[in-house]
């Protein structure tokens, strides 16, 4: 009986060995954004993504395990020649991801491989077909036409391109001194203009400064004058004024007896300080027949007098 027994345990014991063994070559976890390729008799049967999957155990088998993450590699620095006959070593980083991992596994070998490669040749035609400073100037549509060239080429290994950044492009040595030249050249000639153009401003401000304030200097004068003017025109226009009031008066007053007499005072004062004068500046006086005194001068004055107070 403990045969019997020892046997039946031994025989349990092999089957659950055995289930063991068969759920786990049956039950699949896949991680996620993976895929596994499964192979039934070395031939394709299935691809199995993220979650619980069932296999048939010992007939379906995991033959390749694809990632659907985007993948970053790098490629290696190259030569590449400019249609302008310029060597430049060009390197790069490629973005892609597999969408197909039936294609990714049977459509080649190693599509990682291929990929580069492929960016590599396409990175060389295209830089052929531009000249030196096109490549430093148009990087983004150089970029742009490699992603579409590798993703027509890669689409039967069921890869997509999703981005190719060049990192470097380097020129022989030779090159790069002319292009330092030149653009030490261009930077001296940029500062040439600015400083140009600032002395062309710099004189135009002037020149303007200086207009306005001739300007501004012939206005104030004008009304300087005109103000002068206007002054000395109401100053005339006082004096004749005042010297009319003053010959009024003094013809109103000459009309009166007092005022006869006392024009004949002011003559007779005047014609003796004529001739105190005339006597100051010469030892001889010439005088008419009829005048040699104040008296017959003051009489003629008076008489002269009269007629235009007559008339």
């Amino acid at each position: 009986m403990n045969e019997i027994l020892n046997a039946a345990i031994s025989v349990e014991f092999a089957l659950l060995i055995l289930v063991i063994i068969l759920l786990k070559y049956s039950i699949k976890f896949v991680p996620q954004n993976r895929a596994y390729v499964i192979e039934r008799f070395g031939k394709f049967n299935k691809s199995i993504e993220a979650g619980l999957n069932f296999l048939v155990p010992f007939i379906d088998v995991v033959a390749y395990d694809r990632s659907l993450k985007e993948q970053a590699v790098d490629v290696p620095g190259q030569s590449a020649i400019t249609r302008d006959n310029i060597s430049l070593i060009v390197d790069g980083v490629l973005y892609f991801r597999v969408l197909d991992p039936y294609k990714a596994s049977y459509g080649v070998d190693d599509y990682v491989f291929a990929v580069i490669q492929l960016s590599q040749t396409t990175m060389r035609s295209e830089i052929g077909k531009m000249e030196l400073d096109k490549t430093f100037e148009e990087r983004d549509s150089l970029n742009t036409n490699i992603v579409a060239a590798i993703n027509d080429a890669a689409a039967p290994w069921g890869v997509q391109v999703l981005r190719y950044e060049i990192k470097d492009i380097v020129p022989p040595q030779s090159v790069m001194e002319a292009m330092e030249r030149q653009m030490k050249a261009e930077r001296e000639k940029r500062a040439q203009v600015l400083e140009s153009e600032g002395d062309r401003q710099a004189a135009i401000n002037v020149a303007e400064g200086q207009k306005q304030a001739q300007v501004l200097a012939a206005e104030a004068e004008k009304l300087e004058q005109i103000l002068k003017a206007e002054g000395e025109a109401k100053a005339i226009m006082q004096v004749a004024v005042a010297q009319a009031e003053a010959l009024e008066t003094v013809g109103n007053v000459a009309k009166t007896e007092q005022g006869q007499k006392a024009i004949q005072l002011d003559l007779a004062t005047k014609a003796i300080g004529a001739k105190e004068a005339i006597a100051k500046e010469s030892s001889i006086v010439l005088l008419p027949d009829n005048a040699t005194d104040a008296s017959s001068m003051v009489a003629q004055a008076m008489s002269i007098i009269g007629t235009m107070n007559k008339s």
